[in-house]
């Protein structure tokens, strides 16, 4: 009769200790599934930011490479003429035209400065 008592009392105890187990896990459980919730919220905004992000790089990418292709050719062909003028201009000024030896009249020059060849080959 004894082992039964003690049996009973340990039972009791058990169970007691099991209800204070549920009333202090069932909130913990929860706290962490409302955590969880919240932090799944958070990785999908940030999931959304990382794709708006992306679809503005694209965007901004395709802009810059339409621009570039626009622009670029006017630009250079300004930059052309602007140079050329420059030219045209101090030549009709007497200045510098910077000239190289590539140029036809420089050509034209040197050729009429060479000393004649013989037909037999001296000078």
């Amino acid at each position: 009769m004894v082992a039964a008592s003690s049996l009973v009392k340990t039972l009791r105890t058990l169970r007691e200790t099991v209800d204070m187990l549920r009333e202090e896990a069932v909130p913990m459980v929860a706290d962490l599934r409302r955590a969880v919730d919240h932090a799944t919220a958070g990785l999908e905004r940030v999931d959304d930011l990382l794709d708006t992000a992306e679809d503005i790089s694209t965007t901004v990418d395709a802009a810059s490479r339409l621009t570039y292709r626009a622009l670029s050719p006017p630009l250079i062909r300004a930059a052309s003429l602007a140079a050329g003028l420059g030219r045209f201009l101090r030549g009709l000024r007497g200045g510098t035209s910077g000239r190289g030896v590539g140029d036809p009249v420089v050509g034209a020059a040197a050729i009429q400065i060479r000393p004649e060849r013989r037909r037999d080959g001296a000078a």
